[in-house]
């Protein structure tokens, strides 16, 4: 979960949305279409000309878990998909600024609280139907409604600043102020008060009002327009026509599609074993692996040997954490899917930030770098993305490798060995074990797990290392908040849209699987995005300066790396141009040499 969306991560969840935001982000410069690019018969290979149909085919190292809805999915794999199936209003280029996508043009008005957005008049979604303004009103209706969260949706960072958000979420009214319709292509965001982070806030991509306006939000999860292949209906290029759940999903173009044809007939997405990714790009079985988890660092030397691949790296929006479970939600909170950090249960055995602390000092991140990733990553101490401004790699603790430093703390806090079995008790002289938890799927998370058991029991600490759990079942667990949890991996994709950590860190943010409730956090993240001084881009770099040094000291996560993204793709494949967070950039351009 992509991604202070994410979403995303890159469990690697990545998040996050923020993956699937930064993968369905096409901008940057397109090649334009000539008379004699498209539709010969035989354009000429020597000319570099584009050339009509082809079937390419990606890997995912770990099956979707189903859900290709946007405003409920919750994980990189099915991001995979829905990047190339739908859009948003905005898109972003290598700089990182806003470019037009579904929207033509913006125009805000004087004190920053409006966005009128029009819309481009020549967009259908896959059936056929116009695509409208009402589908961009529909869309945040949704995420705006009551029961949204209780169905499991989690995306609501999107629509909090809108304005009458909380009386329409609350039930207090049925009529929706925050996103208007003026006419067919034109839609306008009202916001209650003047925004820092409209244009982000308005690029969630776009679901078709058509298919589901007569679904109740609380089945809209179930309905077979969220589920089945065929049924799912986009805006973008490629439409998803076909599953065999776990192992095979594909993509065929669209071909009514807004900004022309895609070259290619079909995308391909296998289910695969990291283990064999090499071999199927030397034998030409995968002409690509990208998002979320790319290919292993182990692997570069054996890749880059290869004639027939290209390699992306570059550093990842994102990044690789052990989080702890700082509270727990109550059962009862649980089962009403609801998000009361008031009702919280602290988790005594991690509750004394001394004990996290001492565990940050006792991993080695360095030499898990060095070990794992062979070089091709980098620790950092916040959870915002090294390529924004407002990353601070000074001021937060860096927590470097010091086995003392964590003994001295452990001692401090009461943790101590009283019956020389080489673990500590805890202060009232009984058995203190944490559970560490971790999905399968992703190499690096997997082997991660173990040695870092081995450095945190150097320390005295005993770790019940459980055994992996399929990730789909995973992320269910961790949404669902299991009270037998102490320290789990998980990976984050992020936004490139925007540095504001809320989506994952605020107290009430689905996203916030440790259950950190920090009042001091909560109000530096409002204070970054707060109008008018949020304005000035200095000021929020020091605001959020000022977060992640609280973010390291309170320490409710360990960001063990940011790895580098490391991509490769079969040289047939052309006009690939990748952006910062994605290798999925104007998608309907890319196409196929016959070589």
């Amino acid at each position: 979960m992509k991604t202070k969306k994410g979403f995303l991560l890159s469990l690697i969840f990545i998040l996050s949305l923020s993956m699937f935001l930064a993968a369905c982000k096409g901008g940057g410069d397109s090649t334009e279409k000539g008379e004699n690019e498209k539709g010969s018969d035989n354009p000429s290979e020597e000319t570099g000309k584009a050339q009509m149909g082809g079937t390419i085919t990606g890997a995912m190292d770990t099956a979707p878990a189903g859900v290709f809805n946007p405003i409920f999915y919750t994980d990189a794999y099915e991001s995979n998909i829905l990047s190339f199936t739908h859009e948003s209003l905005v898109t972003q280029n290598e700089k990182l600024e806003f470019l037009p996508s579904l929207a033509k043009e913006w125009k805000f008005n004087d004190d920053q609280t409006e966005v009128t957005f029009t819309l481009q008049d020549n967009v259908k979604w896959h059936d056929g139907k116009p695509f409208t303004a009402n589908d961009v009103v529909f869309t945040y209706k949704s995420i705006a409604s009551p029961g949204y969260v209780e169905a499991g949706g989690v995306r609501t960072e999107y629509v909090e600043k809108l304005l009458g958000y909380e009386d329409f979420n609350s039930g207090k009214t049925d009529q929706f102020e925050g996103v208007v319709a003026q006419d067919e292509h034109t839609v306008t965001f009202k916001f209650s008060e003047p925004n820092v982070t409209a244009l982000d806030n308005a690029s969630f991509p776009i679901i078709p009002e058509h298919i589901f306006k007569d679904i109740p939000i609380k089945d809209m999860p179930k309905a077979g327009a969220t589920l089945n292949a065929g049924e799912v209906i986009g805006t973008g290029p490629f439409k998803f026509t076909k599953m065999i759940e776990g192992e095979q999903y594909i993509l065929e173009k669209n071909k009514d599609y807004w900004q022309g044809e895609p070259y290619l007939n079909q995308i391909v997405w296998k289910v695969v074993n990291q283990s064999v990714i090499v071999g199927m790009l030397e034998t030409g079985e995968l002409d690509f692996v990208a998002d979320p988890n790319g290919f292993q660092p182990a692997d570069y030397d054996s890749i880059s040997a290869l004639d027939n691949i290209e390699i992306i790296e570059q550093p990842k929006f994102g990044y690789q954490l052990m989080g702890f479970m700082v509270n727990h939600r109550t059962p009862e909170d649980v089962k009403a899917g609801v998000i009361k950090p008031e009702n919280w249960v602290p988790n005594k055995k991690i509750a004394d930030k001394r004990v996290r602390q001492a565990i940050a000092y006792a991993v080695d991140r360095e030499g898990l770098i060095k070990a794992l990733l062979h070089g091709r990553g980098a620790v950092i101490n916040a959870p915002i993305a090294t390529q924004f401004s407002a990353y601070d790699g000074e001021k937060p603790n860096q927590y470097k490798f010091n086995v003392e430093e964590a003994k001295k703390l452990l001692d401090e806090a009461g943790y101590v060995d009283k019956d020389n079995d080489g673990f500590r008790e805890d202060p009232d002289g009984k058995k203190w074990v944490l559970t560490l938890n971790y999905p399968t799927g992703n190499e690096l998370r997997m082997r991660s797990a173990p040695i870092i058991q081995e450095m945190l029991e150097a320390v005295g600490i005993k770790i019940d290392l459980r055994q992996p759990i399929e990730f789909s079942t995973y992320s269910d667990v961790l949404e669902k908040d299991s009270d037998d949890w102490d320290l789990y991996l998980l990976g984050w994709s992020l936004s490139s849209t925007d540095p504001d950590p809320s989506g994952l860190w605020g107290s009430k943010a689905a996203y916030n699987y440790g259950r950190w409730n920090n009042k001091e956090s909560d109000e530096l993240m409002k204070k970054a995005v707060q109008p008018p001084e949020a304005f000035d881009q200095a000021y929020r770099d020091q605001v959020y300066s000022d977060w992640q040094v609280l973010f390291q000291d309170d320490l409710p996560a360990l960001i063990l790396y940011a790895q580098n993204t490391l991509w490769g793709y079969n040289k047939r494949l052309q006009n690939v141009k990748p952006l910062p967070y994605s290798m999925y950039n104007d998608t309907h351009l890319w196409w196929v040499s016959s070589k």
